[in-house]
């Protein structure tokens, strides 16, 4: 029977989380770069910006995501934003993604935050299936971004 297990990524398991998240950059039509991935992952890392968690399926780096910490005024407290998740091709099928899920809210509850939030591409159908699966709500609003 394999197991999946799910622990918060340092710097230990860098090798791992960098080739996982090259191969997530990619899906998105990002050009491949193992290096600048371990960069900047490293770096997230030990100036502790972000939360990585990593999904191991039978001993095997399967997949990871990564939550952002932001603050809402109005609320007055903490939410994650979920900016990443990713489970490799031959992971799939297996529930990580669910269990990845499952994870973030479990450490959102734990550092006390409001809830996670999230965004995903109008085109990425299977997530958003996915995140409806796992009780997730469609809130409608429009999101704006300029780039500098």
């Amino acid at each position: 029977m394999m197991s999946t297990t799910i622990h918060r990524a340092d710097l230990a398991d860098l090798d791992a989380l960098a080739t996982l998240f090259d191969a997530y950059r990619q899906f998105y039509e990002q050009a491949a770069d193992l290096a600048g991935a371990r960069a900047f992952l490293g770096e997230r890392i030990a100036r502790d910006e972000s939360v990585l968690l990593l999904a191991r399926h039978d001993h095997a780096a399967a997949g990871f995501v990564q939550l952002y910490p932001i603050f809402s005024s109005v609320r007055m407290g903490r939410v994650w934003t979920l900016n990443d998740l990713y489970v490799a091709p031959a992971a799939r099928r297996h529930g990580i993604a669910r269990a990845l899920l499952d994870a973030s809210m479990a450490f959102a509850r734990q550092t006390g935050a409001l809830g996670l939030q999230l965004e995903t591409a109008p085109s990425n159908l299977a997530a958003q299936a996915l995140y409806r699966r796992a009780g997730w709500a469609q809130d409608g609003n429009l999101h704006f971004h300029i780039d500098c």
